[in-house]
């Protein structure tokens, strides 16, 4: 299926590793133009070579703390400079903080939310007057399935994720009237490196494949790929979806039971 990507601008935020990386590489397949930001350059650097030994697409790489509202503009702003323009917003950046209530301080909530729900915002202020001009967007929250059904000492990423729901919906039906498109996707366990240090200090005998399917509680009966995840974003992201907007999509291999 052709997705209409070619020569349409991408900016992922968190694009240095895991489901942002691949994102910009299913992205930059289609003929995408690429920019990734994340705070660590070197990592940088190396997600740019990862994508361009499988693509001739054209990566760009922005030193980006999207905390920091300034730096979520100078992002936007520099995927402009070097593209022209920007198209496609995925709002991938955040990490996994889960604990109990009285152990989450006030500064890790404040953390937690600059982060994954102040990133997002700032970030798609800044992206959102370029989109107007081209009459068009598409606009990617990145979520987490737990946020609809918030499990044990989950916090403060419950929170944030469901707030970034939230976030997607009013976005959505603010954004509708200019073609720009807002939807999230629920993300799951997928593999990452946090899961990847976990099997091989519980279970370095196993394989990856073995020891992705001993989680018995997924209907699908393993651990998600970061591919996955990145063709549901990459499918959103493009025309082919040009009908989807304030959707929540879970990614979890049926886990949580919600739509």
């Amino acid at each position: 299926m052709d997705f209409k990507l070619e020569n349409k601008v991408a900016l992922i935020t968190g694009g240095s590793k895991g489901i942002g990386l691949e994102s910009a590489l299913c992205l930059a397949k289609e003929g995408a133009k690429v920019a990734i930001c994340a705070r660590n350059k070197d990592r940088l650097e190396e997600a740019k070579s990862y994508i361009q030994k499988q693509t001739k697409a054209n990566v760009h790489i922005i030193v980006a703390d999207v905390t920091d509202k300034s730096e979520c503009i100078k992002a936007v702003e520099e995927t402009v400079g070097k593209f022209g323009t920007i198209d496609i917003l995925v709002n991938n950046a955040g990490t996994s903080q889960a604990h109990a209530f009285e152990e989450v301080e006030n500064e890790l909530w404040k953390d937690d939310l600059d982060l994954k729900l102040f990133g997002a915002i700032n970030c798609s202020k800044a992206a959102i007057p370029y989109m107007k001009e081209n009459e068009q967007g598409s606009i990617i929250n990145v979520t987490a399935a737990l946020g609809k059904t918030p499990p044990k000492s989950s916090l403060p990423t419950s929170v944030s994720r469901a707030a970034g729901m939230a976030l997607t919906k009013a976005m959505s039906k603010d954004l509708g009237e200019y073609n720009i498109r807002v939807n999230t996707v629920c993300i799951g366990l997928i593999r990452s490196e946090q899961l990847e240090k976990r099997w091989k200090n519980e279970n370095p005998e196993l394989s990856w494949e073995e020891y992705s399917k001993i989680d018995r509680s997924i209907p699908l009966g393993r651990i998600g790929n970061t591919e996955e995840a990145a063709n549901v974003i990459t499918f959103l992201s493009s025309s082919v979806a040009s009908y989807v907007s304030g959707a929540s999509v879970n990614i979890d291999g049926g886990f949580i039971g919600t739509l």
